[in-house]
């Protein structure tokens, strides 16, 4: 079975946030099944594509509405991922060195999916599945359906993944002449509240709709950013799969980013020696339980609450916890954390801006991971703080309630709240530092160890996914 993955991010060659970590994953594990996974996205100008070789397979213009572009299609020559990848390249549209955040995002995104069908349209042969990813792939669904030069692919499945229901997509249909020729009686798919919605129009017209979680799927028949009444109505072809993680890169027994490697039976020594080596870099007191934030700091993430919350447990525990923060986002967010830090600075330390090598190190070296979010489709960072023997701080949401088992209930090995509020989280805060003391009622090392060897690789999510694609073979 032959199966194309489109999407804006694939970790290591284009990665903002859980997107790229899963595609850079999904089809690595699919393939290892007997899958033949490949990936297709953008060609942004990112370090991987200027150190790795590439050879061109297709070469051809496209017109986004009036405007003609040329495009090329790369492969990457020696499989480093563990699958086929392709960039598509834009000239003066994709070729950018970040992914998002560019005036002309709707512009960008538009021309990468027209030249994507473009390309499979090419082909002698059709996939046998397309699985688009995220709003910024929503129509090729719609396209492949009801495009008029891509009728030979209106046979052909399609699949959307929903990552983050809160990002949409939408334009106004001033721009509908970017579009390539479609039945214009068709329409009506494109629209939602009056607008061009790429994610809607991947719900109405994809074959199945999937979500990363089965509770955000849940989540989304009463809370999806204005989408409720399309999910319930579309409920038949929606399905919840869990989100794993690639345990051959986040492994602290292999792990080369590491201070020390270490796994369940030496944990004890591997976490603190990584803790020590982490909170000189920080100035932070390593006898003290550290709890730490990674991540986007926006509001989804509740980061907006994390000035708050540390002032506050750092005033009701006197001392007794620090704290580390590795994101960037929000401009108010990121000054209210260096005001905060000017006050307790020999217990809070901030690194604005993101470095892979710092967060594996962070999770190694931290004894609790925060994760106060409003919005968590699956969440992954709970995944790799448990098999780095961290315990997960959560909110029960999204797929943060899926994965991780408070302490208080039987086998628990985190800790969860209810509330995205700084009484609440701080509640919580005060029952980590309270089992990081008092280990006499119940052991950290235990947690650790049971948490490290729970299973969650991407072997049963992949096989999850394959079922899809098969049923859709058979429908």
């Amino acid at each position: 079975m032959e199966v194309i993955h489109v999407s804006a991010e694939c970790y290591p060659v284009a990665k903002v946030g859980g997107l790229g970590d899963v595609v850079g994953a999904l089809p690595k594990y699919q393939f290892e099944a007997g899958c033949y996974a490949k990936v297709v996205i953008p060609a942004y100008r990112t370090r991987f594509f200027e150190t790795h070789e590439f050879e061109i397979v297709h070469q051809a213009g496209m017109y986004l509405g009036p405007y003609w572009y040329h495009f090329n299609v790369w492969k990457e020559k020696h499989n480093t991922l563990g699958f086929d990848l392709y960039l598509v390249d834009i000239p003066g549209l994709l070729d950018t060195a970040g992914v998002y955040g560019y005036y002309n995002d709707t512009e960008r995104f538009l021309a990468f999916q027209i030249a994507t069908l473009d390309w499979i349209n090419e082909w002698r042969h059709s996939p046998d599945v397309i699985h688009c990813h995220d709003h910024h792939t929503g129509l090729i669904p719609f396209l492949m359906s009801n495009g008029y030069k891509y009728a030979r692919l209106k046979n052909v499945p399609s699949v959307i993944t929903i990552h983050n229901a809160q990002y949409q997509g939408q334009f106004g249909w001033d721009r509908q002449y970017l579009l390539p020729s479609f039945d214009s009686w068709r329409g009506g798919l494109l629209d939602w509240a009056g607008a061009i919605n790429p994610l809607a129009a991947a719900i109405k017209c994809a074959w199945k709709v999937t979500t990363v979680s089965p509770n955000y799927l849940e989540e989304m028949f009463n809370s999806a950013a204005g989408l409720e009444s399309l999910f319930n109505y579309e409920r038949g072809k929606c399905i919840g799969i869990l989100n794993g993680i690639d345990t051959k890169v986040w492994d602290p027994a292999t792990d080369p980013m590491l201070t020390a490697n270490y796994d369940a039976s030496t944990l004890v020594t591997g976490k603190e020696e990584n803790k020590q080596a982490l909170c000189r870099e920080f100035g932070l007191d390593p006898a003290l339980p550290l709890i730490s934030f990674i991540g986007r700091l926006v509001g989804e993430k509740g980061a907006d609450l994390l000035p708050d919350i540390i002032g506050r447990s750092l005033y009701e525990l006197t001392g007794r916890v620090n704290f580390l923060v590795l994101g960037s986002g929000d401009p108010h967010v990121e000054w209210s954390l260096h005001q905060t830090r000017q006050y307790v600075e020999d217990h809070f330390n901030v690194y604005i801006g993101y470095s892979e090598a710092l967060s594996h190190r962070i999770y190694a070296g931290s004894d609790f991971l925060l994760m106060p979010s409003r919005v968590e489709p699956c969440g992954l960072n709970q995944l790799y703080a448990l098999r780095y023997g961290t315990v997960p701080i959560v909110r029960s949401v999204g797929g943060l309630k899926d994965t991780v088992t408070d302490i208080g209930d039987k086998n628990g090995f985190g800790i969860r709240f209810i509330h995205a509020a700084v009484w609440d989280v701080c509640r919580a805060i005060g029952r980590a530092v309270s089992l990081y003391e008092d280990q006499e009622v119940i052991t950290l090392q235990h947690i650790r160890q049971y948490s490290m060897q729970l299973d969650h690789s991407w072997d049963s999510a992949a096989q999850g996914y394959l079922d899809v694609y098969l049923s859709l073979q058979n429908a």
